[in-house]
C-alpha cells in the first residue's frame, strides 16, 4: 500500500509538474504574440530563449527612441524659434534657450516643475494657453510683452518691451505646446519706415495748405469750365490733407498708446446707437436697418472720443459695402470662454459680398484696399452713385485703438449671411 501511494503521488506531482509547464508555455506564446505578433517560430529555441530575445531587440529600440528623443530635443533646445510646454494645471515642463531668452526665464532649470506664472507675468500668453486648452484647437497670437529686470543694489526698474507671436497647439493630457517668435526685429523696420513717412507727412501738410489757398483764390476768379477744373482740384487737396491727418493720428496712437488715450467709464451700447445716428443719413441712402442684439447695458473702461472713431470707421465701412436695402447686424455678449465677464465681444455682420479670402490678411494694413473690382465696377454703373472711395486707413486706425484699449479684432466671412463677419473683443477694465 505504501509502495502505490508513493506511486500515486509521484504521478500526480509529475502531472501537476507537465500541467504548470504547459500553462508557462502558453503564457509565453501569449506573451511573444502580444510582443511581436509576426515573429516567426524556430524549432531550435525555446520559447523562454525567444521571449529573452524579444526583450534585448525591445531594449534596443527603447534605447535608439531614448536617443532619437534627446537628439530632437537638443535640436529644438538651440532652435532660433521659442518653445515651451506645460501640463494642464500650467506647470512648465520644458522650454528651449530661445524661450528662456524671450520670456526672461531664469528662475527654472531642466527637471523643475514649475507654475508658469511663478516664472512669467503674461497675461496674454496665460489667454491663448488656456485657450487652447478649452478649444483643443491651434491658435496665434500676436502681442507686446513687458519684462522687468530689478536689480536689488539698484533703485530704477530697467522695463523692457517685446513684440511676440505665439503659436499654440493642443497635447494629450490637455498639455499645450507654444511656439515663440519674436517680432522685434520686424516691428522696428517697420516702425522706422512709418516715422519715416510721418515726417514726410508731416512737412507735406505746410505746401498743401499754400496750394489749398492758391487754388480757393482760383476758384473765385474763374468761370466754367476751367472753374470746375479747380472745383475738382480742390477736392483731391482736400483728400491728400485728409490723409495726411489720418497717416499722423495713426502713427502717434501707435507710438505712444496711453497717452493719447484719455480712460473713462462708457456705457458701450449706447455709445455704438449713437454713433449710428451719426451714420444714418449714409445708411438712408441705401435703405440700410441696423438690428442690435445681445446684451442691453455694459460698461467699460475706455476713451469715448477713440471708440467713438473705432465704430464709425467699421459701420461706414460695412454700409459701404452693404446691398440696397441690407440689414446690419451688431451683436453684443460677453466674452466667456477664457474669464468670464472679463471683455466684451462685439459681433458686426453686414450683408454684403463679404472678404476675399486673399484679402483677409491683409485687411487690417496701412493704406490696403481690398476688392477693387467692386469699385471699379460701381464706378462705371451711371445709374448709381459711385462708391465713396477711403483713404485705406479707416480699419488700420480702429484695430490701432483697439490694440490700445488691450483689445483685440478679428476679419471673416459669415456662414449665414456669407457677409463681412468683424469681431471685436474689448476688456472691461484695463489692466496696467
Amino acid at each position: 500500500m505504501d509502495a502505490i501511494s508513493l506511486l500515486i503521488g509521484l504521478l500526480l506531482g509529475l502531472g501537476i509538474c507537465v500541467w504548470r509547464q504547459i500553462y508557462f508555455d502558453q503564457k509565453l506564446k501569449q506573451m511573444l504574440a502580444s510582443v511581436s505578433p509576426d515573429q516567426e517560430e524556430i524549432p531550435s529555441l525555446s520559447n523562454l530563449s525567444l521571449l529573452r530575445r524579444e526583450l534585448t531587440q525591445l531594449h534596443l529600440q527603447l534605447d535608439t527612441l531614448n536617443q532619437q528623443i534627446q537628439e530632437w530635443e537638443d535640436l529644438v533646445d538651440i532652435s532660433p524659434i521659442g518653445y515651451l510646454q506645460v501640463d494642464q494645471e500650467n506647470q512648465l515642463l520644458w522650454c528651449n534657450e530661445e524661450a528662456k531668452q524671450l520670456l526672461n526665464i531664469n528662475r527654472w532649470k531642466p527637471g523643475q516643475i514649475r507654475l508658469l506664472l511663478e516664472l512669467v507675468r503674461s497675461y496674454e500668453l496665460d489667454q491663448l494657453i488656456e485657450y487652447t486648452r478649452k478649444s483643443q484647437k491651434r491658435q496665434e497670437v500676436e502681442w507686446t510683452y513687458y519684462t522687468t529686470n530689478f536689480e536689488p543694489l539698484q533703485e530704477k526698474k530697467e522695463v523692457n518691451s517685446l513684440v511676440l507671436r505665439g503659436i499654440s497647439f493642443p497635447l494629450p493630457q490637455k498639455q499645450v505646446g507654444v511656439f515663440l517668435i519674436s517680432q522685434q526685429p520686424l516691428v522696428n523696420l517697420t516702425r522706422s519706415r512709418d516715422r519715416a513717412i510721418s515726417d514726410l507727412t508731416h512737412e507735406l501738410r505746410t505746401p498743401l495748405t499754400a496750394i489749398y489757398l492758391v487754388a480757393e483764390t482760383l476758384e473765385r476768379r474763374l468761370k466754367p469750365p476751367e472753374q470746375d477744373w479747380v472745383k475738382q482740384m480742390l477736392k483731391e487737396i482736400t483728400r491728400l490733407t485728409q490723409l495726411a491727418q489720418e497717416w499722423l493720428e495713426i502713427s502717434q496712437i501707435s507710438e505712444n498708446p496711453s497717452q493719447n488715450l484719455h480712460f473713462e467709464i462708457v456705457e458701450l451700447r449706447g455709445l455704438i446707437e449713437s454713433v449710428w445716428q451719426i451714420l444714418t443719413p449714409i445708411a438712408n441712402q441705401k435703405a440700410i436697418d441696423l438690428e442690435i442684439s445681445g446684451l442691453e447695458k455694459v460698461e467699460l473702461e475706455g476713451d469715448p472720443n477713440r471708440l467713438t472713431q473705432v465704430f464709425i470707421n467699421l459701420l461706414d465701412n460695412s454700409i459701404k459695402h452693404s446691398p440696397e436695402q441690407g440689414i446690419l447686424q451688431i451683436i453684443i455678449n460677453y466674452d466667456t470662454l477664457i474669464n468670464q465677464n472679463d471683455s466684451v465681444e462685439i459681433n458686426i455682420i453686414d450683408s454684403g459680398e463679404g472678404f476675399r479670402q486673399e484679402d483677409l490678411p491683409y485687411i487690417f494694413e496701412r493704406l490696403y484696399r481690398g476688392d477693387t473690382s467692386r469699385q471699379r465696377q460701381s464706378n462705371f454703373n451711371k445709374d448709381q452713385p459711385p462708391i465713396r472711395q477711403g483713404s485705406g486707413l479707416g480699419l488700420a486706425i480702429a484695430k490701432n485703438i483697439i490694440q490700445a484699449h488691450q483689445g483685440s479684432i478679428k476679419a471673416q466671412n459669415n456662414p449665414q449671411t456669407k457677409g463681412a463677419w468683424l469681431t471685436v473683443i474689448l476688456p472691461l477694465k484695463q489692466q496696467e
